[in-house]
């Protein structure tokens, strides 16, 4: 009895795992006979077909954002050059206009200086020749009396015209 319920037993094991089999043959036999694994290689080749379009679209894409930092980074460095070059053009032209207005000062203070020393070398002159005029006037005169009160008059004039004479010359000398 133990023997035929064991049998019994390993006939329904055999018959389940046999089953199981055949139907496992039956699945994956219909599922070629429908052509699913097709159909999975044909949806996997056009999902890796997909990714290598996006993988190529992203590569042309960082290609050209490469580039496009490049110009970028070109065009930065030509601003910045250009920078560079109009400041240090700007510092010569600043340098180069201090000195010039610094001359420009200095030659005009010199300038005024100059003729404050001519007007006042003038104003001496005029001063000391005035002084000279208004001394050679008053000598004249005083002469005048002492020569109109002492002497005759005949004498006089002579002694005047000779005394004139001689102050003009004289006057000649120092303003020559």
């Amino acid at each position: 009895m133990i023997c035929q319920k064991e049998m019994e037993t390993n006939i329904m094991v055999i018959d389940s795992t046999f089953w199981v089999a055949v139907s496992f043959v039956l699945f994956f036999g219909g599922l070629i006979y429908l052509k699913v694994p097709q159909k999975i290689n044909e949806i996997l080749n056009k999902l890796i077909s997909d990714i290598k379009n996006e993988i190529d679209e992203s590569e042309k894409l960082r290609t050209e954002a490469k580039t496009l930092l490049d110009n970028a980074q070109k065009k930065l460095d030509t601003a910045n050059n250009a920078k560079n070059e109009i400041l240090d053009q700007a510092r010569k032209d600043s340098d180069k206009m201090i000195i010039e207005l610094n001359d420009k000062f200095h030659k005009s203070s010199d300038l005024k200086k100059n003729l404050a020393e001519n007007k006042i070398n003038q104003m001496k002159e005029n001063a000391i020749k005035e002084i000279k005029d208004a001394s050679i006037k008053i000598a004249v005169d005083s002469v005048k009396k002492i020569i109109t009160t002492s002497v005759d008059k005949s004498k006089l004039d002579t002694l005047f015209q000779k005394n004139l004479d001689e102050t003009k010359e004289e006057l000649k000398k120092i303003n020559s």
